[in-house]
């Protein structure tokens, strides 16, 4: 393991469970509770104003760092919403590309170089119209422009970006919680975790499927719902076959690799399918695949995510095969909620 990855690996403990690390980061965790509370106190008493949509705005964002699920709430949100008559468009920051300072607006088959891996994958899965620049306000208007239909946005994260108004939020998590409850860098959270009893939603993204389902729908506000991901057939990159995960059962030499904020979460999912894994690779966030990480990869096959698989076309590997996940809801309800709460949402 080089020394990136072990103190890497030291921090996420540290996040989770606290101790010496965590401990003597605290001070400089005391300055992001003041950033974030000034930041919050400034549009609350109107020294900064935010920009709102002549439509509802649905924020889905998370307070602890990294991936905990968002794109999978984000796509299935879209989904849920059209379903029940709306017209979804997407806002995202477009993270690790240079957006310039116009909007860029795409539908349809986007490239990830110019939208971002994120943004392109809900494009694709959804069909719906999507705008990236770090300033969501911006994003959200030149959507609106480019598709006047629209009439509701759905932002891909934007929990802390509060220069965009929102009507509901929408928080996801993972089974890590809040971790140690401290904020960064001593502890794993963007925001107190107070900030979680503000929002309208909690959605907690247990991996695989709930032993036992509930009993009942959610209630209360905010409302908590368990949420899964559920793998389809995988589609091989290069080409159009389809494969059924059952036929990577008992194969001796399948690999999975993953550049997403938990890769682990995605081999468990495999594991649960049933497939046995000779190697796992476990790749940066929103990893570029300018280069390909497979050259010495023993494997006759290698599974990857739908976040990587965008970024993989180019790299003309047979061996490559995508296993998209569909989001499950432990709360039969949740869109049917949402859907009345935006109906109900006042405009101006």
């Amino acid at each position: 393991m080089t020394a990136k990855r072990t103190s890497a690996s030291l921090l996420a403990r540290q996040w989770q469970h606290g101790g010496w690390l965590s401990t003597a980061l605290r001070p400089l965790s005391a300055l992001t509770a003041w950033a974030v509370a000034r930041k919050r106190a400034l549009y609350q008493d109107g020294a900064k104003t935010a920009y709102r949509a002549p439509v509802p705005v649905v924020v889905i964002g998370n307070v602890y760092v990294g991936g905990t699920g968002k794109t999978p709430m984000v796509i299935a949100t879209v989904e849920g919403l059209r379903a029940r008559g709306f017209t979804p468009g997407v806002v995202s920051r477009g993270y690790g590309v240079k957006v310039g300072p116009h909007a860029r607006v795409g539908l349809g088959s986007l490239g990830a170089a110019r939208f971002g891996d994120e943004p392109a994958l809900i494009a694709r899965a959804t069909g719906a119209p999507v705008a990236i620049h770090p300033k969501r306000a911006l994003a959200a208007q030149a959507l609106l422009r480019a598709h006047p239909k629209v009439d509701v946005i759905v932002s891909d994260d934007g929990l802390q970006h509060l220069a965009l108004a929102r009507d509901i939020e929408i928080v996801v998590q993972d089974q890590r919680g809040i971790g140690n409850g401290r904020l960064l860098p001593a502890g794993p959270l963007r925001e107190p975790a107070s900030r979680l009893n503000d929002v309208d939603a909690v959605v907690t993204n247990i991996g695989t499927p709930p032993r036992e389902p509930d009993s009942d729908g959610a209630t209360g506000r905010p409302r908590q719902v368990r949420m899964w991901l559920e793998p389809g057939d995988a589609k091989r990159i290069e080409g159009h076959a389809t494969r059924p995960l059952s036929g990577f059962s008992g194969q001796p030499r399948v690999a999975a690799a993953a550049g997403i904020g938990n890769p682990e979460r995605f081999f468990t999912t495999l594991r649960a399918a049933g497939i046995t894994l000779a190697s796992t690779l476990a790749l940066p966030d929103h990893h570029d695949y300018a280069v390909s990480p497979f050259q010495d990869l023993a494997a006759d096959a290698i599974l990857v995510t739908s976040k990587d698989a965008i970024k993989c076309g180019a790299l003309n590997d047979a061996r490559l095969w995508e296993v998209p996940v569909r989001a499950a809801f432990s709360d039969p309800q949740l869109f049917d909620w949402l859907a009345q709460a935006l109906r109900e949402t006042p405009r101006a």
